[in-house]
């Protein structure tokens, strides 16, 4: 009745769900540990950015300071776009409505980008966390329709006769609830840093549109005078 001897004794679908519910709980944690990663270093990555912005350097110089896009993330690949687009439209109009809306949806397509960035792999997480219970319930079931059987064709029903299915039933439950639980808590963990994350990036590019807002304004007024 030990739990190894009850695995390599179940019957072949039961085993079968037994190794989908393995499979589904290493690659779960695989995303868990790498998405960690990624949300972690978006932090760090945003708050260092943050930080200089708000130094007071010149807008010119942090973007020739930028990496190239394929380097930048978060706040610093919407300012970079949108910085872009501002310096290709100032020589080509002299509408600051049109170069306000051409910037922002040059940031509103990094954003977008973050987000898919961001969520990469969470629906993987949140299909694990949905779907293990069901499979295991799935693995359950057989287990004891298996029961059913062996008593079936007994002359005495015993505990013995009976023991060995329900408990494989059981390991299967056991194990679609220990690759669902750990999915569910992480996937909310993830996925509310990632909305935490893409709302200050949203923030960040309604702040930079005004900077880029005031700034045509004072070169109107100049050029009016």
């Amino acid at each position: 009745m030990s739990i190894p001897h009850l695995i390599m004794s179940a019957s072949t679908v039961v085993q079968l769900v037994m190794l989908i519910l393995v499979i589904g709980s290493i690659l779960s944690w695989i995303v868990i540990f790498q998405r960690t990663f990624v949300m972690r270093r978006a932090r760090q990555a945003h708050q260092l950015f943050e930080e200089r912005f708000w130094s007071g350097v010149d807008l010119n110089e942090l973007y020739r300071d930028t990496p190239s896009e394929q380097e930048t993330q978060g706040a610093e690949q919407v300012f970079r776009a949108g910085f872009r687009e501002f310096n290709r439209l100032m020589p080509k109009t002299k509408s600051p409505d049109a170069i306000l809306d051409g910037v922002q949806r040059s940031m509103r397509v990094a954003w977008s980008r973050e987000e898919e960035r961001l969520s990469l792999h969470l629906v993987f997480l949140a299909t694990v966390a949905s779907a293990s219970p069901y499979i295991g319930l799935f693995g359950t079931v057989w287990g004891i329709m298996g029961s059913f059987q062996a008593l079936s064709l007994t002359q005495q029903a015993t505990l013995t006769t009976v023991a060995p299915w329900i408990a494989e039933a059981l390991i299967a439950t056991a194990m679609g609830l220990f690759a669902a639980i750990p999915a569910v808590i992480f996937y909310n963990r993830l996925s509310a840093e990632s909305s935490r994350l893409l709302g200050k990036y949203e923030d960040f590019a309604e702040e930079f549109h005004s900077i880029l807002h005031r700034n045509l304004q004072g070169r109107s007024e100049a050029g009016t005078a």
